[in-house]
């Protein structure tokens, strides 16, 4: 069983595995391995450290739990940022590489930040376009369906799942976005002067000045 100390019983000897598998073991005498040099004990590396020199942390970076401390060399490329990079964080903080919920929430971080990139595009000179940017217009022109049919396809099961994963979000963005402009029309265009009655009620009469 993996993860205790007692270590499984080989179920073949070395002599029975060479005899029914061709080039088994070829590996174990680390003459006949080409990396046996380097992983020899070497006193004069020609490294001028003890420690690799550590770079610079501009901004707090994820670890995972596992580790103490940072590595040396870290990506800067793509730092967290938004609400993705809360999600991103609060995985490393949180929890450990080895469950389940640690690589779940980078997933979800993954979605919100595609969603963050496509509002942010909104508000820019290039917006996204779901249309061009999706390859949905190859499907036309590349022979989609022939691609698909008759050729045992793994991935043929999921197929009708496809548009609505990635058109359902847009046709929803663009339903709620449409709502929120109608609502605030309506509640702009409601103001005391005209307002109407409701169907179906009278308006209140109008009461006149005593003389």
């Amino acid at each position: 069983m993996a993860y205790t100390p007692q270590r499984p019983p080989i179920a073949e000897s070395p002599e029975q595995l060479r005899e029914r598998i061709p080039g088994w073991g070829v590996d174990l005498d680390p003459k006949n391995r080409p990396s046996a040099t380097r992983l020899q004990w070497q006193e004069d590396t020609g490294a001028h450290w003890e420690f690799p020199e550590r770079q610079p942390e501009k901004w707090p970076r994820e670890r995972s739990v596992e580790h103490e401390f940072l590595t040396p060399v870290f990506g800067t490329a793509c730092p967290p940022r938004g609400l993705s990079g809360a999600i991103r964080r609060l995985s490393y903080r949180r929890y450990s590489e080895a469950q389940a919920a640690h690589w779940l929430l980078l997933v979800l971080a993954d979605r919100v930040d595609a969603w963050e990139n496509h509002l942010r595009s909104f508000v820019s000179l290039r917006p996204d376009n779901p249309i061009t940017e999706t390859g949905v217009l190859s499907e036309f022109t590349h022979h989609g369906l022939r691609s698909r049919l008759g050729q045992n396809r793994a991935d043929l099961r999921h197929h009708p799942l496809d548009p609505v994963i990635v058109a359902g979000p847009w046709v929803a963005g663009v339903y709620v976005g449409v709502r929120a402009v109608r609502r605030a029309l309506h509640v702009r265009g409601m103001t005391p002067t005209r307002r109407r009655a409701a169907p179906g009620r009278r308006p209140p009469p109008r009461r006149g000045r005593r003389g």
